[in-house]
């Protein structure tokens, strides 16, 4: 009985401590509104259970983790100044985001100001290439990565085919077709048609015309390159058009999220590419990450997507890197991440050197049918892995990023 008070007392005195010291504060830029809010909410959820964690086995440094959260309405504008709020604010880390554009802004403005900056959702190759720098680190994965098991997986496949682009006109939609363009040997536009969607301001009829030039093309497979309610509207008006019944459509960066907003019916057999699915765990008998997903059920009813799963793996690498470093410095975090090989949520990873982008293994996946995710408990189970490829060939060797580079050989 002694004992036990004993243990309780220890425990309330060092919660008590824990509570009295500074907190450290992270800054999450995320899109509360808008076009991407349903992957800013699980951005969200990701980022507080990481926090949650590490504040449960006695904080970093001895102090608590304390969130603080921004929204970006995924606008580059309005993301960078959310990077000068919370360095006024005394943040040390800043992650988030939902599009390449505001991952580019916020992305300099933190190296302007001494803070490390992981942006999410953000797949264009510019990032940890031609604008990549040291305060950069990408945990997600490139449009390139995201074409090379999409090539592979339809050159075995599904041989010989012609294509059709629609894709976003900016900095991720233009890598992300040029990218699957030289994977898929597509790159003769004449044949392999396309049209581009403007970035903003994009209307119904501009989605509807862009669905009907490809319907009327002689292309077998349809490439939409759309993120958030651009492709769930898209995929929709390609539903009505009954597309998915004579063309195999290829979502390059498919999301939980997406299928759940377009609904599975809409979304049935499309083909896509994810860096983690909540299955991904089991198949790679990852311990921590299958916890991760039974605390994700336990807090919210639903499996946690990708998306929740990077903001996550950000959180903890972070705080590993200034534990290992004994210190918040940016600079002696950087030397920490560099190089640094781990496992967390699946099989191993590591933040490169040369340009800061995490390598890890990339999965090409097809959405189920919807009679089979029905059955779910969730009715959230939409994906079957139907090709992996290791992070190391998936990713751009350093002759290639040194290409994109010109003279600037080393990250500033």
């Amino acid at each position: 009985m002694l004992r036990h008070v004993l243990i309780v007392l220890l425990l309330f005195t060092h919660s008590a401590w824990l509570l009295a010291a500074e907190p450290i504060r992270l800054g999450l830029n995320y899109p509360k509104t808008g076009n991407y809010k349903a992957e800013g909410l699980e951005l969200r959820r990701g980022a507080l259970l990481a926090v949650d964690q590490i504040n449960s086995q006695g904080g970093l440094l001895g102090r608590p983790l304390e969130l603080m959260s921004l929204n970006s309405a995924a606008r580059a504008e309005k993301a960078r100044a959310n990077v000068e709020r919370f360095a006024s604010e005394g943040v040390r880390m800043v992650f988030g985001g939902a599009n390449s554009e505001e991952a580019i802004a916020a992305g300099k403005r933190a190296r302007e100001l001494g803070l490390p900056f992981f942006p999410t959702l953000a797949y264009a190759n510019e990032i940890t290439g031609r604008d990549g720098h040291r305060y950069l680190f990408r945990e997600s994965n490139s449009a390139w990565m995201s074409a090379k098991v999409l090539g592979q997986y339809l050159s075995w496949h599904m041989p010989n085919r012609r294509y059709y682009y629609i894709s976003l006109d900016d900095a991720w939609g233009n890598s992300m077709e040029q990218a699957l363009r030289e994977a898929t040997r597509s790159r003769d536009r004449a044949r392999h048609g396309y049209t581009r969607i403007a970035a903003h301001g994009a209307r119904r009829d501009d989605y509807l015309g862009a669905l009907q030039k490809a319907a009327a093309s002689d292309a077998d497979t349809l490439v939409i390159v759309l993120l958030g309610q651009d492709l769930v509207q898209t995929m929709r008006l390609a539903h009505d058009l009954q597309l998915g019944r004579r063309m195999q459509i290829i979502v390059p960066n498919l999301t939980q999220s997406i299928v759940e907003q377009a609904g599975p019916l809409v979304m049935e057999h499309v083909i896509g590419t994810e860096a983690w699915t909540w299955q991904v765990p089991a198949l790679e008998k990852s311990t921590e990450g299958q916890a991760f997903v039974e605390r994700y059920i336990e807090a919210h009813q639903a499996y946690p997507g990708s998306t929740a799963a990077s903001a996550y793996s950000i959180v903890r690498q972070w705080a590993a890197a200034v534990q290992r470093a004994g210190s918040l410095d940016g600079e002696a975090v950087i030397a920490a991440l560099e190089n640094h090989h781990y496992e967390l949520l699946k099989g191993e990873q590591y933040w490169r050197d040369f340009d800061h982008q995490n390598v890890q293994s990339i999965y090409a996946v097809r959405v189920r049918p919807r009679s089979e995710i029905m059955q779910d408990r969730f009715k959230q189970d939409y994906f079957t892995i139907i090709h992996r490829m290791d992070g190391e060939e998936a990713a751009p060797d350093l002759d290639d990023w040194q290409q994109e580079r010109g003279d600037d050989l080393t990250l500033q």
